[in-house]
């Protein structure tokens, strides 16, 4: 009968407190997107560290309510005309900007383009598709307009500049944007400022490619 009684009291022992078995299921849940997280502002800080100690590009990102204002400023020893042939050139933007899958001019009418472009933002858990339509207006070798007209944003408007300066150019980029997709709030500057910052590095370095194929062949 003890024993009985004894092996009772052992199974009831053995056998999982629902309550407990659910705090440790979220605790574990919880704590693995807190790792997420972590690993993402740790990749994040990381790569801002190289980027500081390479200056060249300025991007200064701020979020008011749902609008993301981007503000990028760089200088690169060329002329207006070879920055502007790299940046108009849509058709091929997929060479050289990593995670851009599509770029096509659909339409072309004087200086007006309609550009459709499909690529992703973020990496890991924070990465997210944009696809857009968009309006592009060309005031040759000064200033690109760019007007969303359809896609997975409520709205995105652009323009870039392109100034003569100290034996190159200038490029000065302003960008208004409301994304559908929530941005967290936590890393949401930091991610943003990080991609922005990648993409136009990688933009630069074809500028500056082209520029070195251009001036061996002379």
């Amino acid at each position: 009968m003890f024993a009985h009684r004894r092996r009772q009291a052992g199974s009831d022992q053995n056998q999982a407190d629902p309550d407990k078995l659910s705090i440790a299921i979220n605790y574990c849940s919880g704590s693995r997107r807190l790792r997420s997280i972590a690993l993402a502002l740790l990749c994040l800080f990381a790569t801002q560290a190289k980027a500081d100690a390479e200056p060249a590009i300025a991007v200064d990102v701020r979020m008011q309510g749902e609008e993301v204002i981007v503000d990028v400023s760089f200088h690169v020893r060329v002329t207006p005309q070879e920055a502007w042939a790299v940046m108009t050139d849509y058709d091929h933007a997929t060479d050289f900007i990593s995670k851009l899958e599509k770029s096509v001019i659909l339409t072309r009418t004087n200086n007006m383009l309609v550009v459709s472009q499909k690529g992703t933002m973020g990496f890991g858990p924070f990465s997210v598709p944009i696809e857009t339509v968009s309006e592009v207006r060309l005031s040759p070798y000064q200033e690109i307009r760019g007007r969303m007209l359809s896609g997975n944003m409520k709205r995105s408007q652009s323009t870039t500049r392109l100034i003569v300066d100290a034996g190159g150019t200038r490029v000065v980029y302003h960008l208004e944007s409301i994304p559908e997709v929530w941005i967290p709030p936590l890393i949401g500057r930091a991610l943003v400022e990080f991609e922005t910052r990648a993409r136009f590095r990688q933009l630069v370095g074809e500028i500056l490619r082209r520029k070195a194929l251009a001036d061996a062949k002379r």
